[in-house]
């Protein structure tokens, strides 16, 4: 990617990371957690209002996380083709075209498209900050900018905080189509910031003409087949995921052929969408990538299954339900505070998984008559894991992924996060049914425990973690 063009940055931004650049950066990338976080306490009002059971609200959580997860790679590679700005401008703007729609939709259909436009307008925000941190460590000759990585993930845990109490808050003011309405003033926000903060061309090494030809080349020999049988893929399996029957074999079928048909596909590309030789011989990524799927499963069945049941199951009201779920991403908040500028990730991945088992181990012993300080211990326990598990993996993806790939991989990553949220919302239409009650909150707490168990067994055994620890500390990413 190509150095920055403004003399004003040249200038000013020489000795250390440009902090002009974290505003748009950290926007860009809470887009999609707030309309995670915001969603988990409206889905009973939405419900009561339109007259539709979990079993079907459950697909305004899919429908946002199929979307993002075809997106997030294919824009991460755009991301590294062709620079942050543009693909950062366009995706954002989508956003307020879904919150528009959003706000406006007369049913549950309309509903649920305005959050398939949110899930692609939310795409590019996290892949565009991982660019710039790449661009802007190699600018300065600093290539383990840990203070950066852990600014974003405290700034989404953070919105996470915020994210149910402020849904509660504007579900008891304005119903909940003001969840959907808040989407507009972020995303102009976001536009702004954009425009005045992002370089007009951000890369990965200086700028030159020869950079310039090979990126025309590059852009000129897109992989568009590639990205289109992976989006087949995806599709396919989180369609069945969303609603696993027997009825709906034809959906794995699907995935198996486009499967195999992708990967002839990238193995013959001059310049494949997802580079399957380098990605085959990078077991550390790859496992990393698996761990992301399982602890995923856990954190968001809590954040949907777990707040539904408070409301339904339990009694609580929307505000109260997102006040109880506020104690696990303020201890989430200072974990990552405290531990972010360490740059291990098997210590923080170990005591993440832990803290997971223990946390399901207590929500067994929940029932509708339990006290709410056992709803708040939870919380507070789950609060661990979700400070620690997040931060690792995004910094082992950082020391791991080839860096000239760094958005892409940023995305498989978050790719990977919204499959296993994909499982988690079907788990928890599928224990649900008809309502969130206590036995299908049980019943899913199960599953989450087998997600925390494999989630340990996946970290204590994958000897490539000490490699990686070496590699952080050195500031050097870890070869393939």
């Amino acid at each position: 990617m190509a150095d920055r063009t403004t003399a004003g940055r040249d200038t000013t931004a020489t000795a250390g990371f440009d902090r002009r650049l974290l505003p748009p950066m950290m926007l860009g990338s809470v887009l999609n957690p707030i309309n995670s976080t915001i969603i988990a306490v409206t889905l009973i009002p939405i419900g009561n209002a339109l007259g539709a059971p979990p079993s079907q609200t459950a697909w305004l959580v899919s429908a946002l996380y199929l979307a993002t997860a075809l997106g997030q790679p294919v824009m991460g590679r755009l991301i590294d083709v062709f620079g942050p700005r543009r693909l950062f401008l366009v995706s954002t703007s989508l956003v307020g075209v879904a919150g528009v729609v959003g706000t406006l939709a007369p049913n549950l259909g309309v509903l649920i498209a305005s959050r398939v436009l949110l899930g692609f307008g939310t795409c590019a925000g996290y892949p565009a900050a991982m660019a710039l941190v790449r661009s802007e460590a190699r600018r300065i000759g600093q290539d383990s900018p840990g203070g950066v990585l852990t600014a974003l993930a405290v700034t989404n845990q953070t919105i996470a905080v915020i994210g149910p109490l402020l849904g509660g808050l504007l579900v008891g003011l304005g119903g909940w189509r003001a969840t959907f309405a808040l989407n507009v003033p972020l995303a102009v926000a976001a536009v702004v910031l954009g425009l005045l903060r992002l370089p007009k061309e951000a890369g990965t090494g200086k700028a030159g003409t020869g950079e310039a030809s090979q990126r025309g080349r590059l852009a000129a020999r897109l992989d568009l087949p590639g990205m289109a049988l992976f989006a087949a893929i995806l599709a396919s399996l989180l369609l069945f995921l969303m609603n696993p029957h027997p009825r709906d074999w034809y959906l794995l079928v699907i995935a198996a052929a486009a499967s195999a048909a992708f990967a002839a596909r990238e193995l013959r590309a001059a310049t494949p969408f997802i580079d399957l030789r380098v990605l085959g011989g990078n077991t550390p990524l790859l496992v990393t990538y698996g761990r992301a799927l399982v602890t995923y499963v856990v954190a968001y069945s809590f954040l949907y299954g777990f707040t539904q049941w408070t409301e339904d199951g339990f009694g609580l009201s929307p505000f109260r339900a997102g006040l109880v779920q506020i104690p696990m991403f303020l201890v989430a908040i200072g974990v990552s505070i405290v531990t972010g500028r360490r740059e291990g990730v098997r210590g923080k991945l170990i005591v993440g998984g832990l803290g997971q088992i223990v946390a399901c181990v207590v929500m067994l012993t929940l029932t509708g008559d339990s006290p709410v300080w056992t709803l708040i211990l939870v919380a507070l326990i789950f609060g661990v894991p979700q400070g620690l598990n997040s931060l690792a993996l995004q910094n082992s993806v950082y020391h791991q992924a080839d860096p000239e790939r760094t958005a892409s991989s940023a995305g498989l990553l978050r790719t990977f996060a919204y499959v296993g949220s994909m499982v988690a919302s079907s788990t928890a239409a599928a224990s649900f049914g008809q309502r969130a009650d206590t036995g299908g909150m049980h019943h899913l707490t199960w599953i989450m425990l087998g997600a925390g168990v494999l989630y340990l067994l996946l970290t204590v055994f994958d000897g490539t973690l000490g490699r990686a620890d070496g590699d952080a500390a050195a500031g050097t990413p870890q070869a393939p």
